[in-house]
């Protein structure tokens, strides 16, 4: 009889696992996230309660990857196979391009977030949207591209300089603001709940897309929970890792909240940790926040790269994508995946320089596209709450646990559309249409029937509409990004 808790070789500890979780799921975002927020017009109560709505929601998500992880095991192409099983190949396909756009404007927030940052060394960099940000995150972007065709796929060495590099400047700003004594409760009660210009719903509201933006990946650490030591582990470890990122935004939100007053905090360029560090401490606070976000931001740019490539890759190897995506050179590297994903990438820091957008636009982008995978994701999990074939062995007790995780994961998912603003939605639809011409490509290749149900055809044409309303609306300035 097998025994899953038997120790597996080549597998994580607990202590790996939870620190891998932890890893994967802190990344850029938490240098920025008090300064985002105060600057979006949200005030101590309503940051709060974003970050508690956020940790409920984004948990729900959490375990229904690891429902989806542990039920249907089969699907190993994660986050497209699901909207494909679940609500067939037009949807996966969708879920799919969603999260390949997510990866690749992911990458072009920290390229200005990166460039942002290095403006306090050489100020030429301005705010890491400029002519000279731009040709200076071209020629990264290539270089990656030649290493990853190399075959980079991994470096441990990298990973572990950008990790210490991330986490050491998080934990001597809480070290230092606790120890020094900089938390001061009347600047955090100062204004709670804002002067009433903005109401704490839409205060709310205007958190989503950075607490959003600083859990994606937590669907990655899920999936690698088969690696886990013992079965017992992962969830234990799952909860843990999670529990302890969440504790770690909200301890920087509260400590940076009790430093500076919002109204402060929003006037503050990126990386915001940098300057409530340095209005507590001294010039040194900002150097050390600065130049360890990005040895950090250069680290995760590679690891992004490499997600943001193997998105079209994986897709295309199911069938999702055309066959051309899941060419590979003599390393293994995935040629054609890497070379597009790096063109479109060039491509949206064009976009940049002319619209003069910077780090805060393309991550809330990037939240918005990703939240379309993690509906349908959840949503498919909810479905499967109720297929007896797959969940019946369970009690009474998991099931009805699953059902709250599913049922909450999806509000959550389609909370996060709505709270988005009508800005991000409606250019959300303008991204996802051109990927209509790849799956009609993609069909037409293996000779299929471009849409195989009559929901699909609509939902297609609905989409498209949408587009066509949305581009209008926005050329008209009726409205504005």
């Amino acid at each position: 009889m097998d025994n899953h808790n038997e120790p597996k070789d080549n597998s994580l500890s607990f202590v790996k696992f939870v620190a891998l979780i932890a890893g994967s799921t802190i990344g850029g975002g938490i240098f920025t996230t008090a300064g985002d927020m105060a600057a979006s017009g949200a005030h101590t109560g309503s940051v709060l309660i974003g970050w508690l709505v956020a940790g409920l929601g984004m948990l729900c998500l959490m375990m229904c990857f690891f429902g989806l992880n542990k039920y249907k095991p089969e699907l190993t192409n994660g986050i497209y196979s699901y909207a494909k099983e679940g609500f067939g190949e037009y949807m996966g396909f969708n879920s799919a391009w969603g999260y390949w756009l997510s990866a690749i404007l992911a990458q072009t927030s920290y390229f200005t977030l990166l460039f942002g940052t290095a403006s306090y060394f050489i100020p030429a960099f301005g705010e890491g949207n400029n002519l000279t940000s731009i040709i200076a995150s071209l020629v990264i972007i290539w270089v990656l591209y030649a290493l990853i065709l190399r075959g980079v796929k991994s470096a441990a060495a990298v990973n572990v300089v950008t990790t210490i590099s991330k986490l050491v400047p998080i934990f001597v700003f809480m070290i230092v603001l606790i120890f020094i004594k900089a938390f001061d409760p009347a600047i955090f009660m100062h204004n709670f709940w804002g002067d009433g210009t903005m109401s704490v719903f839409d205060q709310i509201k205007a958190t989503n897309g950075t607490t959003v933006w600083c859990f994606i990946g937590v669907e990655g650490a899920v999936v690698l929970s088969g690696r886990a030591k013992k079965a017992s582990d992962v969830g234990k470890a799952s909860m843990t890792g999670f529990l302890g990122v969440l504790a770690i935004y909200v301890i920087i939100a509260v400590l940076s909240m009790g430093v500076m007053p919002t109204e402060e905090m929003a006037e503050l360029a990126n990386p915001q940790m940098g300057g409530i560090l340095a209005h507590a401490v001294g010039p040194w606070g900002i150097i050390l926040i600065n130049a360890g976000l990005m040895i950090s931001l250069c680290g995760s740019l590679l690891g992004w790269t490499i997600i943001a490539s193997d998105c079209p890759f994986s897709a295309a190897e199911q069938g999702v994508f055309m066959k051309a995506f899941t060419k590979k050179n003599e390393v293994g590297a995935p040629v054609i995946s890497v070379l597009i994903t790096q063109i479109i990438t060039s491509l949206t820091l064009v976009i940049v320089y002319f619209s003069a957008n910077t780090y805060s636009f393309f991550y809330n982008i990037s939240a918005e596209m990703i939240m379309i995978p993690y509906l349908f994701s959840a949503a498919y999990f909810l479905k499967l709450c109720f297929d007896e074939k797959v969940m019946g062995g369970q009690s009474a007790g998991e099931k009805a646990k699953n059902i709250i995780f599913a049922v909450i994961g999806t509000v959550y998912s389609v909370w996060m559309l709505y709270s988005s603003g009508l800005s991000l939605l409606l250019l959300s639809t303008i991204l996802y249409t051109p990927g209509l011409i790849i799956f009609y490509l993609g069909k037409k290749e293996r000779g299929e029937k471009t849409f195989k149900t009559t929901a699909e055809m609509i939902t297609a044409i609905v989409l498209a509409g949408l587009a066509v309303l949305s581009a209008v609306l926005l050329v008209t300035g009726k409205v504005t990004i």
